[in-house]
């Protein structure tokens, strides 16, 4: 195994760690505020997809607008699919939504099916060389897509650190009922939330199928991934889904210089295992008290 073999794994990973920790931070972000694992993510992401290849090939948007249309459709999707199929659920407790939050994934996969077919799809785009360098090889849609997956995480922590409703969804994560005496209305942060973590699943679905085409399971083929970022990091911290999301992409790019790439997505189940027994909480997760 040689060390220009290794770098070409990291930065591999690094690449499709970034993109991965777009869904990652939509999907911890909703967690943290309404305390239960959406599965339905993966559907959203696939809306965001679509939408995306929609606007781009119908009507020649470029990538960048496309993904404003991205993270529009799939906001709406996912505040709609809230309201009308697990709002109503969450007196029975978290299990009940998360079990139902994997129906409505399916439920929307079926949709998005029915609407588009089963063939893949790619976006209209110029095809560009690669670029190599010291034996290494990077594709400039890569970039492109890396720099933006850091812009929209840079602003999504702004929005959280600086804005008055970001300091709202901070405090209704950290104790509802305080919130509300201050005078939060945690059903409406609960909403946008919802709207802000589907809208950014929805582009970490559009980046994905950038770097490889888009189908009706371009989600559901990143679910696991995105679940175990969100895990490694502590479900509920923004930041951790981001460390979580690079420490995956990375050892699953690792892991393919040792094992055939059929085992992969085994490497998912490893980190969640792994980190649900010597560190439940993850690497940035709150401590039991």
């Amino acid at each position: 195994m040689s060390a220009t073999a290794i770098l070409q794994a990291l930065l591999n990973g690094l690449m499709t760690g970034t993109l991965l920790a777009v869904p990652a931070v939509g999907f911890t972000a909703i967690f943290a505020v309404l305390r239960f694992p959406n599965f339905a993510v993966a559907a959203y992401a696939t809306i965001g997809a679509f939408a995306a290849w929609w606007v781009n090939t119908r009507f020649g948007l470029p990538i960048i607008p496309a993904l404003a249309v991205a993270f529009l459709a799939a906001g709406l999707a996912g505040a709609v699919a809230e309201k009308l199929a697990l709002d109503a659920l969450r007196p029975a407790g978290a299990l009940t939504v998360a079990i139902a939050s994997i129906a409505l994934n399916l439920v929307l996969e079926n949709v998005v099916r029915f609407a588009f077919g089963n063939d893949l799809r790619g976006f209209d785009l110029p095809i560009v060389a690669d670029l190599r360098f010291a034996g290494l090889r990077v594709g400039l849609q890569q970039i492109q897509s890396l720099v933006l997956a850091l812009g929209i995480m840079a602003a999504l922590l702004a929005f959280l650190r600086w804005t008055r409703f970001g300091r709202a969804m901070r405090a209704v994560a950290d104790n509802a009922d305080l919130a509300r005496l201050k005078a939060i209305d945690p059903a409406l942060v609960a909403t946008v939330t919802i709207f802000l973590g589907a809208g950014l699943s929805g582009v970490g679905g559009v980046l994905i199928g950038l770097d490889t085409s888009i189908d009706p399971l371009t989600g559901y083929r990143v679910l696991l991934a995105v679940f175990a970022s969100a895990v490694l990091g502590g479900l509920g911290s923004i930041p951790g889904a981001v460390a979580g999301a690079l420490m995956l992409g990375i050892s699953e790019e690792l892991a393919l210089l040792v094992f055939p790439a059929t085992y992969r997505s085994a490497v998912g189940f490893a980190a969640i295992l792994l980190m649900l027994t010597f560190r439940p909480r993850g690497l940035l997760g709150e401590r039991a008290a």
